[in-house]
């Protein structure tokens, strides 16, 4: 990190640090409260709310939230997980969670998101938004994964970089600032996430992720938790009924230009490039969203008609079992739908008589997959440009 590189302005400046051992590390002024946009980040603003409104009212009319929930939730926690390196795919997720086999570390850590969310959200009456929630969600995040021997739920005390592997202090891209900066900067990032304040929610959000990245106060696992707190906030602030916005994958698809967003408010002060970003991801993944939760939702019924044939009375919970989970087992039928597993076999056959279900591979303890592949599908796939188009014309 070169102190040339970098510009003194309102979002902090680059200074040597003092001693036998300095270095260049970059120290942030507490988060501004005003902003100007650009006439570009307002109607980018106003499309984002727009889309972002439809979402909420499409969660609010889902008659199972759950139908929505756990598979945007894992879309959220995968894409973030690749971000850092991560390799898995919601399909490893899913045989994960059916199998009942200890799941590989890449899955242990898109699981830890999802709990340290849940958890997070489960929490919020109790305590509110700040240091030590931030701490206890993280700790969750790291427990048992990689990074577990990084002081999981603590702040470093000790000098961290970001940069290339094998880069030093000296030749790190960018220095966050040194430990005993971060208490005051953290109470202020607290400070800034309550108040009410003259930029419009989203771009407080907005500077609150720049703000959490650029401290980097966890020795591991920053981007993990900093991208968990955005879909936290408009959860806890009532913009979204559930986590329901899968912001990282937008950023996967784009990360180079996510993270050269962030070290351009660092080097320069322009803050319009994140800005501006953060608001086209959110517009664009929440529009993506509600074109999904339209095709999931209209699956269910399908499958619920599809169901109605079968005498059962569990079949109808059988089907909100693979809604949730598109990849199912008996065993998974006999712990939800508390049945024997003959009885369980028997449901999924007849699943699969109607059309819902299709028999996949088996399982390393020779256990029948069920898979509903259109729901897979519907889960999984990328929403067409003209299908999120058509919605955000209506």
């Amino acid at each position: 990190m070169e102190l040339a590189d970098y510009a003194s302005t309102q979002f902090g400046q680059p200074r040597r640090t003092p001693g036998r051992h300095s270095y260049v590390a970059y120290f942030p002024s507490p988060v501004p409260r005003a902003i100007e946009l650009s006439p570009r980040a307002i109607r980018l603003l106003a499309d984002a709310e727009a889309s972002l409104g439809r979402l909420a009212g499409v969660g609010q009319l889902v008659p199972n939230q759950h139908l929505l929930v756990r598979p945007y939730l894992l879309r959220e926690a995968l894409s973030s997980a690749r971000i850092e390196g991560t390799q898995a795919s919601l399909a490893d997720i899913f045989e994960a969670e059916v199998s009942g086999e200890p799941p590989n570390a890449d899955v242990e850590e898109v699981l830890n998101y999802i709990h340290a969310l849940e958890w997070g959200l489960g929490q919020r009456d109790e305590l509110p938004l700040g240091v030590r929630l931030i701490r206890e969600m993280h700790q969750r995040l790291l427990a048992g994964v990689r990074g577990r021997e990084r002081m999981p739920g603590e702040f470093r005390t000790t000098q961290n970089w970001v940069g290339e592997a094998g880069s030093t202090v000296e030749t790190a891209r960018f220095v966050p600032p040194p430990p005993n900066e971060l208490p005051a900067l953290l109470a202020d990032w607290e400070r800034y996430a309550h108040e009410t304040v003259e930029a419009p929610p989203l771009v407080q959000n907005a500077l609150l992720h720049y703000q959490f990245e650029t401290l980097h106060p966890f020795l591991d696992g920053n981007g993990r938790i900093g991208r968990l707190l955005s879909v936290f906030l408009l959860v806890d602030r009532g913009r979204l009924p559930a986590p329901l916005l899968y912001l990282s994958a937008y950023l996967e698809r784009d990360r180079a230009r996510y993270y050269e967003a962030l070290q351009a408010v660092r080097q320069r002060g322009d803050c319009l490039p994140w800005i501006e970003l953060f608001l086209t991801a959110v517009d664009t993944q929440a529009a993506d969203a509600v074109v999904r939760a339209q095709r999931l939702v209209e699956l269910r019924e399908r499958y619920r008609a599809a169901a109605s044939a079968i005498t059962s009375s569990k079949a109808m919970t059988l089907v909100d079992l693979v809604c949730e989970t598109p990849i199912v087992s008996s065993r998974a039928v006999e712990a939800r739908l508390g049945v024997t597993r003959p009885t369980a076999l028997k449901l999924l056959r007849q699943l699969e008589e109607v059309g819902v279900l299709q028999e996949g591979a088996v399982g390393q303890r020779g256990q029948r997959r069920y898979l509903a592949s259109e729901l897979m599908a519907a889960v999984t796939d990328e929403a067409s440009a003209s299908d999120v188009s058509d919605k955000r014309s209506e």
